[in-house]
C-alpha cells in the first residue's frame, strides 16, 4: 500500500550534466545486505518510504550485495510508471555463479548473493557490467554509470591502483565514452572513499561527477584544499555517499560508534561532542547538521544516507526539512570545529 506523499524534495543539477537529481537520495548499500541482512519485505517497505518521502534519486551498484541490491532497485523502480526517477549504478567488477554456492564467502556482506566477481575496467569488461545491470534492474536503461573502488582500498599496492587506471584509459574509457555520446547515459562518474584519487581521475579522463563516501562531512574538510576547487574548476558535479560519516553523524558519539567504516577513535568521539554540543545549544539534532553542511558546497548536488528499515529513510528526510539556524555554523567556525572557508548554508 502506497504511504501518504510528502512534498517534493528540491532537485539540483549534477554537474555540467543534464542530470538532475533529489538533494536527498537513497544509497542502497544497505539494501545489498551490508550491515544485517534485511528480508525482501522490509527492502521494499524502504524504497516505497523512500518515494513517499519525495526522495527520487537512487544510487545501486552491482558490487551492493553481489546484485541483491540492484534487483531490489529495479523490482521496486519498474513499479514507478507515473513519475520520473534518477538512477545510477556502477562498472568495475564483471559477475558470475559460483561453482560452490552452499560454502560462499560473502566478504563484507551479511548476506547478498552468491556470485563471485573479478575487477575488470576494459572495453569489454564494462559494456558487459552496464548489460548485466539492465538486466538486473530489469530496466531498458540507467541514467549514470559510475568507475566503481579504483582505489588502494581494494587494490591495495599503488601499481595494481595505477595497472586498473591504465586499463580503463586504454580501454574501458571508449566505451563509456561511446555510451554517453551515444545517449545511453547521460554522464560519468566514479565512486571513490579517498580523496587523493580525485585528482588522478581528473588528470586521466573526463568525468563529470564523482561520488565520495567521507571526505566531506562536519568532520573532515580536507578536500577542500586542493580536490574540490579543482572540482569546481572543471564544472564537475559531486555526490556525498555518508553524509553521517558512515554512522557517528547519527548515532552521535556513542559506544561502538563508526567513523569511515571503522570504529571510530577517542579523538573523533571528542570532536563529534564538541559538534553536539554547538547543535544542542541551537535545538538542532546533529543529524540534521550533518545533512545540511555538504549541501551548502557549489560542487555537491546530492547526499545519498542510505536506511535499511522504512522508519530510518523517513526519520532522514524529516531531519533533512529541519532548517538550521546560520547562529550554529558561526559557532562551530569560531570553535576551530569546522574550516572557516567551508561553505555553509
Amino acid at each position: 500500500m502506497s504511504q501518504l506523499q510528502s512534498p517534493p524534495i528540491p532537485t539540483r543539477k549534477l554537474g555540467r550534466t543534464e542530470f538532475v537529481v533529489s538533494e536527498v537520495g537513497f544509497g542502497t548499500a544497505p539494501l545489498g545486505e551490508l550491515f544485517e541482512k534485511v528480508s525482501e519485505a522490509d527492502a521494499q517497505a524502504t524504497l516505497e518510504a523512500a518515494w513517499a518521502s519525495g526522495i527520487r534519486y537512487y544510487d545501486t551498484s552491482p558490487f551492493y550485495g553481489y546484485g541483491l541490491s540492484e534487483h531490489r532497485v529495479g523490482h521496486f523502480l519498474r513499479q514507478r510508471t507515473d513519475e520520473e526517477f534518477a538512477l545510477s549504478t556502477k562498472v568495475g567488477r564483471v559477475f558470475k555463479a559460483s561453482r560452490h554456492p552452499d560454502s560462499f564467502d560473502s566478504g563484507l556482506w551479511a548476506g547478498g548473493l552468491p556470485f563471485d566477481f573479478a575487477f575488470d575496467y576494459s572495453y569489454d569488461g564494462i559494456m558487459r557490467s552496464w548489460e548485466d545491470s539492465l538486466q538486473r534492474l530489469g530496466l531498458p536503461a540507467v541514467d549514470v554509470l559510475l568507475i566503481h573502488d579504483l582505489y588502494h582500498w581494494f587494490h591495495i599496492t599503488d601499481e595494481r591502483v595505477s595497472a586498473c587506471l591504465s586499463q580503463l584509459y586504454t580501454s574501458g574509457w571508449r566505451a563509456l565514452e561511446e555510451l554517453r555520446s551515444g545517449g545511453c547515459i547521460k554522464g560519468i562518474g566514479a565512486g571513490i572513499n579517498q580523496a587523493p584519487m580525485i585528482p588522478r581521475f581528473l588528470d586521466l579522463v573526463d568525468l563529470d561527477f564523482f561520488i565520495v563516501a567521507v571526505p566531506y562531512t562536519l568532520l573532515d574538510q580536507g578536500v577542500l584544499d586542493d580536490e574540490f576547487p579543482r572540482c569546481v574548476e572543471r564544472e564537475v558535479g559531486v555526490v556525498i555517499g555518508a553524509p553521517f560519516a558512515s554512522g557517528i553523524l547519527a548515532t552521535g558519539p556513542v559506544e561502538g560508534a563508526y567513523y569511515a567504516y571503522s570504529p571510530a577513535t577517542p579523538e573523533i568521539l571528542e570532536k563529534t561532542r564538541r559538534i553536539q554540543a554547538v547543535c544542542e545549544r541551537h535545538d538542532t539534532p546533529l543529524a540534521a547538521a550533518a545533512m545540511h553542511f555538504p549541501l551548502a558546497h557549489p560542487s555537491v548536488a546530492a547526499i545519498i544516507p542510505g536506511a535499511l528499515r522504512p522508519e530510518q529513510v523517513s526519520a532522514n528526510v524529516e531531519t533533512y526539512r529541519r532548517t538550521i539556524p546560520a547562529d550554529l555554523w558561526a559557532e562551530l567556525k569560531r570553535e576551530g570545529l569546522i574550516r572557516e572557508d567551508a561553505p555553509t548554508p
